[in-house]
C-alpha cells in the first residue's frame, strides 16, 4: 500500500513551493490507490505563526487537495503534530544513546562540530553518558560511523553519493528536548509506514543523515523522489518581487484553484499527450515520478493566467456569476449582483482570473470621465446620431426579456429603423451608453448596465429626454 505524506511547518502562508510538493504527494497516493498522510512539522516554536496552521489547511482545501490521516480528524498513526510526539522522540534517542549509536553532548550548539567534520568529533564523543539528559542539560548527537560513502537511490536523481566525512555529528535532539527535522522525520516517516517521499530539492542535502538514522533504528528507508525547486523567472528563488508567491494570495487575486493545481502539477513533469490543459482526474491517472526532471522550474505567471483563463471559460454562466460576486466591488459597481448572469456573459472571455473584473467592468459603465462625457455631449449634439439614438431605443424599450440575444437584434432593427447600419449605427449607441469609440460588444454592455439605465442613457438628447 503507498502512503505518501506532506509535512508543512506552521510558519506562515503555503508557499507554491509547499503546495506542488503536497500535490504531487496526493496525486501520486490517489494513482496509486494509497493514502495521503497531513503531518505538521511544529517543534520549531520561536518560527511558528498563530493561525497558520488554520491557513495550510484551509488553502489545501481550496485547492481540492483530502487527506485520509491528519491532525484535524486522527488516524491510526496519531498524533499528526510533531509537538505532539515528543515521547516518539525520547525513546528512539534513547536506544541510540543505550547502543552507542549517539552520545550526550554538552557543548554550545555551533561550538560541537565546528570546523571539526565527519569523524573529528567534539570531546563529548568520549564520553561513557548513555542516558538522556534532562531537560536543559545538554544535546543529543548522532555519532556518524565510518565507512563507504552513504548513497541516495533518488527516483528524480539517480544514484548520489555523499562521502561520510562530510557528514558531522548532527543534533538528534536539541538541549531543550526538542527533535531536529532529520530526526523527528524518520521517526514519523517509519511510524507513519510512509513509503514514498516526495519533496523538494532543498532536502537532498537532508537525506544521507536520514538514511543513516534508518540503518540505526534498523528501519526499513521510504523511497525518496527530490522534485525541482521553483524559481523565478530570473532563474532566482522565488519571492515576493516575483508577484504573489502563496497559494492565499493567488486565492485572493482570483486564480481558479483548478488551473493552479494543474500548473503546479505539470511545473516538474509532462504529459505524454503533450497536453497542457488536464483536469485533476487526468493528472491522476497520468502522473508519473520517472517523468519528473531534475531541471529547476520556472515560474511563468503568464502561463498561469492562461490555464486561469481557460478554467474560467468552462464554467456556466450561473457558475461563474456566483465565483465573481465575491470580487465585483459593490461601491465602484453598485446594483450588478441583480445582474451577475449579465456580468458573467459579458466577462467571460475578458477576464483570467476573477480579480480581473473590476477592472474589465470599466468598459461597461455608463459615461463618467470628463473624455467620456465630452464624447458623449458631441454625440447628442448630432442630429443624426439622435435619430439612431431615438429608434433604438424604442426597440429596446419594446423587448420583455432583456439578455445580449434579443438586445443585439433589437439594436440592429433600431439601425434599420433609422436607416443606420456599421459605424453610423453602432458609434452613437456606444458613446451614448459608455462615452467610448471601441469596446465590448453592445449588447453585452447593455445588458451589464441594465434594462432601466441603458434607456435613460439613451433617451438623453432624444425628443423623449
Amino acid at each position: 500500500m503507498i502512503r505518501t505524506r506532506f509535512a508543512p511547518s506552521p510558519t506562515g502562508h503555503l508557499h507554491v513551493g509547499g503546495a506542488r510538493t503536497a500535490i504531487l504527494n496526493w496525486l501520486y497516493a490517489r494513482h496509486a490507490g494509497g493514502t495521503f498522510v497531513l503531518r505538521l512539522e511544529d517543534t520549531d516554536r520561536e518560527r511558528n505563526v498563530a493561525g497558520a496552521e488554520a491557513m495550510i489547511l484551509e488553502d489545501l482545501r481550496w485547492l481540492g487537495i483530502d487527506w485520509d490521516e491528519g491532525p484535524d480528524m486522527g488516524g491510526p498513526y496519531g498524533p499528526y503534530r510533531q509537538s505532539e510526539r515528543g515521547a516518539f522522540y525520547r525513546d528512539a534517542a534513547e536506544r541510540l544513546l543505550a547502543e552507542g549509536r549517539a552520545y550526550v553532548c554538552h557543548c554550545p550548539p555551533t561550538a560541537a562540530t565546528e570546523g571539526a567534520p565527519g569523524h573529528e568529533r567534539c570531546a563529548c564523543a568520549e564520553r561513557a553518558e548513555r542516558v538522556l539528559p534532562a531537560e536543559g542539560e545538554a544535546s543529543v548527537r548522532f555519532r556518524v560511523p565510518a565507512g563507504e560513502p552513504v548513497v541516495v537511490h533518488d527516483r528524480v536523481r539517480g544514484e548520489v553519493r555523499f562521502p561520510r566525512e562530510s557528514i558531522e555529528d548532527f543534533v538528534l535532539l536539541r538541549s531543550d528536548g526538542r527533535a531536529t527535522y532529520n530526526f523527528a522525520a524518520v521517526v514519523d516517516d517509519a511510524a507513519m509506514q510512509i513509503t514514498d517521499v516526495i519533496r523538494g530539492a532543498d532536502h537532498l542535502i537532508n537525506t544521507p543523515k536520514q538514511l543513516l538514522i534508518y540503518e540505526a533504528l534498523g528501519l526499513e528507508a521510504p523511497r525518496f523522489a527530490h522534485i525541482p525547486l521553483i524559481l523565478g523567472e530570473d532563474r532566482q528563488k522565488l519571492s515576493k518581487r516575483h508577484g504573489a508567491t502563496s497559494v492565499g494570495e493567488h486565492r485572493r487575486l482570483g486564480y481558479m484553484p483548478e488551473a493552479l493545481v494543474n500548473y503546479l502539477s505539470l511545473l516538474s513533469w509532462s504529459s505524454p499527450s503533450g497536453e497542457e490543459v488536464l483536469p485533476r482526474e487526468r493528472l491522476i491517472e497520468e502522473i508519473d515520478l520517472s517523468r519528473v526532471g531534475a531541471s529547476d522550474a520556472i515560474f511563468d505567471r503568464e502561463k498561469l493566467r492562461w490555464l486561469s483563463a481557460t478554467y474560467l471559460r468552462e464554467l456556466s454562466d450561473e457558475e461563474l456569476a456566483a465565483q465573481l460576486r465575491g470580487f465585483i466591488d459593490p461601491e465602484r459597481y453598485p446594483g450588478l449582483v441583480d445582474r451577475s448572469i449579465a456580468v458573467a456573459a459579458a466577462l467571460r472571455n475578458r477576464i483570467s482570473t476573477l480579480g480581473d473584473a473590476n477592472e474589465e467592468l470599466e468598459h461597461f459603465r455608463a459615461p463618467h470621465t470628463p473624455v467620456q462625457l465630452a464624447a458623449r455631449a458631441e454625440t447628442l449634439a448630432d442630429p443624426a446620431a439622435r435619430a439612431v439614438l431615438a429608434a433604438v431605443r424604442a426597440r429596446l424599450a419594446a423587448l420583455e426579456a432583456w439578455n445580449s440575444e434579443v438586445i443585439k437584434e433589437a439594436i440592429r432593427q433600431g439601425g434599420a429603423d433609422a436607416g443606420a447600419k456599421g459605424k453610423a449605427l453602432f458609434q452613437p449607441v456606444r458613446r451614448a451608453l459608455t462615452g467610448e469609440d471601441h469596446g465590448p460588444d453592445l449588447p453585452l454592455v447593455a445588458a451589464v448596465l441594465g434594462r432601466e439605465a441603458a434607456l435613460g442613457l439613451l433617451a438623453a438628447g432624444t425628443d423623449e429626454s
